[in-house]
């Protein structure tokens, strides 16, 4: 079973590229579990939350992990938390690096439009460019294996394609 992350900053096409890829091709995607938490608790985070948030996410993965499915997507996972933490609060507690971690990632890069969804934060380019920088260097702080993901939705869609079918070909 290949695990493949989908990592980046808000509003970058990582839910939409979960189900697209989960239409296209049957993979299994857990879906983020910070907006669902957002969307029952509020959006107004302490680092509680964000260690609820991380805790949360890594037990969908486990559970959705005992199918075996080829290949599992995640949309994001604790290192994005970890992100986050960084971006909110100016500190990644360890935990958050501690969580299993994906066979590879994939960050997604903040060119294309962001949208205002009722949970999300940093709309502005500047805040959004800094939270890029933040998830790249958590993935970089990690020793993770990660590829960026960029471009419009259409090249976005076959570099995860390109990028999951190489992965798969290179775990064999």
């Amino acid at each position: 079973m290949l695990t493949v992350c989908f990592h980046g900053a808000e509003s970058t096409g990582k839910s939409v590229m979960g189900e697209r890829l989960h239409e296209r091709f049957g993979w299994p995607c857990v879906p983020e579990y910070g907006r669902t938490y957002c969307e029952e608790h509020g959006t107004d985070l302490s680092m509680d939350d964000l260690l609820a948030i991380a805790a949360g996410h890594a037990a969908a993965t486990e559970a959705a992990a005992q199918a075996r499915p080829e290949v599992l997507l995640l949309d994001t996972d604790p290192l994005m938390t970890a992100a986050w933490a960084q971006m909110l609060f100016g500190e990644v507690p360890d935990r958050l690096l501690a969580y299993p971690k994906a066979d590879f990632y994939l960050l997604f890069q903040p060119d294309v439009p962001w949208v205002a969804d009722g949970t999300r934060f940093f709309g502005e380019s500047a805040e959004r460019a800094r939270f890029a920088a933040l998830s790249e260097a958590i993935l970089t702080r990690a020793g993770v294996r990660w590829e960026r993901v960029g471009g419009s939705w259409t090249e976005r869609e076959a570099r995860i394609v390109s990028a999951v079918k190489d992965a798969i070909s290179s775990e064999r």
